[in-house]
């Protein structure tokens, strides 16, 4: 006797969350695979033991992130993360006919969103449902999208950056740019490199930007010690990096977020303006607890800012309040939207 379980994907490139329907739980594992490349090509490790493996795995692995700036940029390895998690958000349980619903960007193509509901039915969903994910991550942070106001959200995402403007449940205006936490570890790496000749790795990279990274001046700033190999020997090296020049280097992808948002207004009716000057706008994703986010943007666009409550989660959050009030049809196997 085969028996439902209904879950919710949010398939991120950082990290990719599951909620559960009926248990109330949300887990996240990192979205990286290990896979061998020797041979058989077989997939070796998933999630947070296949991060661990960055910039640390022998010439026969290789560390894969599929999702790359939130579209799949390998289906193969995507399919097999998918089947871990949903493995995982069943307890490996048999005779389970799983029906997700999965997070897709509100900017992605007909191919793209054809590529997410393949993937996730190859990795054993018998019935698959896509979700706008600035509408998800609207309902996630409680924003009042049925009224007929403007509601302003900006989801900040590994890989992009996503702007919408909601009114009367339904997206009004949106844009996305490929903008997010893993290009802001490019940044520094390119910071570091430029001006100290010192290649540093991404995991360090990460470890700066969430221990004195920032977007605005903060009390307390410091410096830390970063290790990494010296480009003009090859020999290991050490430089210390402030608060201040990780700023400098966020600066470039930081300003492309804060003219999303310059551009989305000037594009929004004026009525909804008005509205979201009272109302303000709202960060949503894990790009949101960067140090001082809201006060750089709202220095940049003259709105008010402020951080959603458990910003990383209000995406599989939202999406996980519509499964419960929406469950996925029984009837269909297609994507919905």
């Amino acid at each position: 006797m085969l028996f439902s379980q209904d879950i919710c994907i949010d398939p991120g490139s950082s990290d990719t969350r599951v909620f559960v329907k009926g248990k109330g739980r949300i887990f996240s594992e990192p979205s990286v695979v290990a896979v061998d490349t020797e041979g058989s090509g077989r997939v070796v490790a998933v999630g947070e033991e296949a991060k661990e493996m960055i910039g640390r795995t022998p010439g026969s692995l290789q560390a894969v992130c599929p999702i790359r700036d939130g579209v799949i940029a390998d289906f193969d390895v995507a399919t097999e993360m998918l089947r871990f998690l949903i493995r995982k958000a069943t307890n490996n349980a048999l005779f389970t006919r799983v029906r997700a619903m999965v997070c897709v960007s509100a900017g992605v193509t007909d191919v793209e969103r054809r590529a997410v509901h393949l993937a996730a039915r190859d990795a054993g969903a018998r019935y698959v449902s896509l979700i706008s994910a600035p509408m998800a991550a609207a309902i996630g942070a409680n924003l009042p999208i049925n009224r007929p106001e403007g509601s302003m959200v900006v989801d900040i995402g590994g890989g992009s950056t996503e702007v919408a403007v909601l009114s009367l449940g339904d997206v009004v205006s949106s844009q996305a740019i490929r903008v997010g936490g893993k290009h802001w570890d490019a940044a520094i790496i390119e910071y570091v490199r430029k001006k100290y000749n010192l290649l540093i790795g991404e995991r360090t990279a990460e470890e700066v930007k969430l221990s004195i990274g920032s977007a605005f001046p903060y009390e307390g700033e410091g410096a830390m010690n970063i290790r990494g190999r010296k480009l003009d020997d090859g020999l290991p090296g050490s430089v210390e990096i402030s608060s201040h020049e990780v700023r400098d280097a966020l600066y470039e992808p930081l300003n492309r977020v804060a003219e999303l948002l310059r551009t989305t207004v000037e594009r929004t009716p004026p009525e909804l303006v008005g509205d979201i000057m009272n109302s303000g706008i709202v960060l949503t994703g894990g790009g949101a607890n960067l140090r001082g986010m809201a006060r750089f943007l709202r220095t940049e666009v003259k709105i008010p800012v402020t951080v959603a409550e458990d910003p990383a989660n209000c995406v599989i959050r939202g999406a996980g309040r519509c499964l419960s009030e929406k469950p996925v049809p029984a009837r269909s196997g297609g994507a919905e939207s």
